[in-house]
């Protein structure tokens, strides 16, 4: 029964999903399906159904990977599942009776590991205008969305609200708030921004400090110099220490081979448990702007970046787990990274173009 369903979902993704991707931009599209999230989230009558869907196509493959027990090699990663934008925090806790976080629900239901964020310690609208892109030759995207989100504590206020229905694994990215120089500031802001998850009974299977933001105005280098990167690892893991909970940092593609090795090494000297490479790559965008370039496009940096890491953590006998994230899209791209001793990855832009069930695909593919 799964290898029939996903033969038809795989017609469906091959022949219908791309005639229904050219109707419309990458930013209405964008919309219209944060919409259709927000309004599963609460039919809860549908939520057996896409259960049965997840079932049907998924094949339990347990893995043990930066402290964290999961079901599935592959993660939807942050940047979906993040919420809407606020001016202040006011109007963000005003609005937490309403569903300020579209597809916290209905997306873990369906697709298994979801990373929640990225949060800010303060709300943040974001940019505007058009910030999202799509180059379907290469399944590449690009936004410059600037971190768009609710700020953690009106995302922590709504997901207490709705703690039992929380998926049994997922995980919260936690990012530097962007524009901030002073390094105390910017370590006190994450402390307070894992916090406010914590003293509401929020208890991820992990967090992720997310110290690039390509598609924000911030230096996203500035957040990965040795001293920077030791400070906020330390502070961090002492927190969550104490409630078990490992921590993953997340950074950027195409830093100097020297910075990947002294990140490494303050990794795993500080005890995170996973370092997730790689964020979106910063290029220029269509309208002139700079904003991040994810999938396809993305692929062969984050792919050099992991060959670095994994090279430098056998040489050093880290233990630290190496999760893949940049244009995993089919069963090839997969082995690019599991060729390096890599055992779970992340994936977006693969979501847009062989949509809701691509990671299924792509692990039927790579067990091919």
């Amino acid at each position: 029964m799964h290898a029939i369903f996903l033969a038809f979902y795989r017609l469906f993704s091959e022949l219908v999903l791309p005639r229904l991707i050219a109707l419309t931009s990458a930013q209405q599209a964008h919309e219209r399906v944060i919409n259709l999230l927000a309004w599963l989230d609460g039919q809860t009558w549908l939520h057996p159904l896409l259960v049965w869907m997840h079932d049907l196509a998924f094949v339990e493959r347990s893995l043990l990977v930066g402290g964290v027990k999961l079901r599935h090699p592959l993660i939807l990663a942050a940047g979906f599942v993040k919420g809407d934008g606020f001016a202040d925090e006011d109007a963000a806790s005003q609005a937490v009776q309403r569903n300020i976080i579209p597809g916290w629900r209905s997306m873990p239901l369906l697709v298994g590991a979801v990373e929640f964020g990225s949060f800010t310690r303060y709300p943040r609208l974001g940019n505007s205008g058009v910030v999202l892109w799509r180059d379907a030759a290469t399944h590449s995207t690009q936004n410059r969305v600037g971190l768009k989100n609710p700020g953690a504590l009106a995302a922590a206020e709504f997901l207490a609200q709705h703690r039992r229905d929380l998926p049994p694994i997922f995980g919260i990215n936690i990012a530097v708030s962007p524009g901030v120089t002073d390094p105390d500031q910017g370590c006190n802001e994450v402390l307070e921004s894992l916090s406010t998850f914590l003293e509401r009974g929020i208890r991820p299977s992990w967090f992720t400090l997310n110290l690039s933001c390509p598609n924000t105005h911030d230096d996203p280098g500035s957040h990965q110099t040795e001293d920077r990167a030791r400070a906020l690892c330390e502070s961090v893991v002492a927190l969550l220490d104490s409630y078990d909970i490992p921590l993953w940092v997340k950074i950027s593609p195409a830093l100097a081979a020297e910075q990947y090795r002294v990140l490494l090494s303050v990794f795993s000297e500080t005890g995170v448990r996973a370092v997730i490479a790689t964020n979106t790559l910063a290029a220029p965008a269509p309208d002139g702007t700079t904003a991040g370039l994810a999938g396809g496009r993305l692929h062969q940096a984050a792919l050099e970046a992991v060959d670095l890491l994994t090279a430098e953590k056998a040489e050093r006998g880290c233990v630290i787990d190496i999760i893949a994230c940049g244009g995993v899209s089919d069963g090839t791209t997969y082995h690019d990274f599991a060729n390096h001793g890599v055992k779970a990855m992340q994936y977006y832009s693969t979501f847009i173009y062989r949509g809701p069930l691509a990671a299924a695909l792509i692990e039927q593919e790579s067990r091919l």
